[in-house]
């Protein structure tokens, strides 16, 4: 597995975590970009892992592959110097890139076409995992090309697989819903200001922020929010970080959405902990608020009415699959103008809070069924690599 951000991100150890369980007995190594973070969580106990190379951090290896690069126009020799210790002697039969929304990000998007091109060249299969596209992308000639060196490709959610299959990459493509679906919440310890079933989670992140269109709307749309809940019943309100990087930190927004809060018991907010406790708090909530697309699958999965803050394909996508259409499910944050659309968004989930709760209990243990199913995918393909049969 590879494209492994660090645990940091719960988005990213709920689709490590899940994975592993998929896939059995079969052996696994994470590749990662935070070896300390992947054994802090919950990983450790279900895969080897391995700090892949930080080309950054060394200054003779960066400056010598530099240059090697620029003279003889080869991109990959930077995922060769990263990935060394699992290239050459050490190539594995199959590469799984765990990262779901990397085509999502210029940079990102990038580093995955050159890790899937490096790979391939070493003669090794490759599979893109959970994903999500964006349609314009897709349009690009050097994506698609990109899209059909994979073995598998596993949107998970229908606009990208129909994007995929637009674009003419359709061989390769089966559909299954987020790995994340199918992973099991770990019960805890709740606090007692927390009242399971009376409480209203809450999800901000600093990425959600940075795609508004009016300065500050996000917090005071959700400041705005918090106010409506505490004046119009006796719900509590739990604040409830699911990415923990530095440089994308979700108790950074959280905490600046907390101030004025602080004596105000109904109001609480959650520390760090792994994707398997946040799901089982999530899971406990009356319903959530989220911007973070595995903190709203947690909630989605544990039949909780869920109002995405999105910001795309990916919430649009997934909200569209489970309730045949993304409006009053999904809010723009790119959309917002005034903080009462937040409020009337959040007003129409909870008038049909037990319609969508039923639609969610109905549906959701085939889905997440067909989130697990999809393990057997990867298993085919590596029966094949290793044994030469299906």
């Amino acid at each position: 597995m590879y494209l492994h951000g660090g645990s940091g991100n719960h988005g990213c150890e709920a689709i490590v975590n899940s994975t592993c369980h998929m896939l059995g007995e079969v052996p696994k190594l994470l590749v990662t970009n935070s070896e300390k973070e992947d054994r802090t969580y919950s990983l450790a106990p279900l895969c080897d892992i391995l700090q892949e190379k930080k080309i950054a951090e060394h200054f003779l290896a960066h400056v010598w592959y530099y240059i090697w690069r620029a003279l003889f126009h080869d991109p990959e020799s930077f995922m060769r110097y990263r990935f060394g210790k699992v290239l050459g002697k050490n190539r594995s039969p199959l590469y799984v890139s765990v990262g779901g929304d990397l085509y999502c990000y210029e940079l990102s998007k990038k580093e995955a076409i050159v890790a899937n091109s490096t790979f391939n060249r070493a003669g090794s299969k490759t599979v893109l995992w959970g994903c999500s596209i964006e349609p314009e992308l897709l349009k690009e000639p050097e994506v698609v090309e990109d899209m059909k060196r994979y073995a598998l490709i596993t949107p998970r959610e229908s606009i990208t697989e129909q994007a995929l299959k637009d674009a003419g990459v359709v061989d390769n493509v089966k559909y299954f819903p987020d790995p994340a679906f199918s992973l099991q919440p770990e019960k805890i310890k709740l606090p007692k200001e927390f009242i399971p079933g009376k409480t209203i989670g809450i999800n901000v992140s600093p990425m959600i922020v940075r795609y508004e269109n009016v300065q500050g709307i996000t917090l005071c749309s959700y400041r705005k929010l918090i106010d409506h809940i505490l004046q119009t019943g006796d719900d509590r309100v739990a604040l409830i970080p699911h990415v923990m990087w530095n440089h994308n930190d979700d108790r950074l927004t959280l905490q600046e959405l907390y101030k004025g809060y602080e004596n105000e018991e109904r109001v609480i907010i959650f520390p760090d902990m792994s994707c398997r406790q946040l799901k089982y708090i999530i899971s406990k909530c009356r319903a959530f608020i989220g911007a973070r697309t595995h903190a709203t699958i947690a909630a989605y999965s544990s039949c909780v009415p869920t109002l995405v803050v999105g910001y795309s394909v990916k919430a649009l996508g997934i909200a569209k699959d489970l309730f045949g259409t993304e409006e009053h499910y999904v809010l723009p944050v790119q959309t917002l103008q005034n903080p009462e659309e937040l409020i009337r968004a959040y007003e129409w989930l909870m008038e049909r809070e037990q319609d969508i709760r039923t639609t969610l209990e109905r549906i959701m243990p085939g889905y997440c069924e067909l989130s697990g199913a999809a393990g057997q995918e990867i298993l085919k393909i590596w029966r094949r690599e290793t044994e030469g049969s299906l």
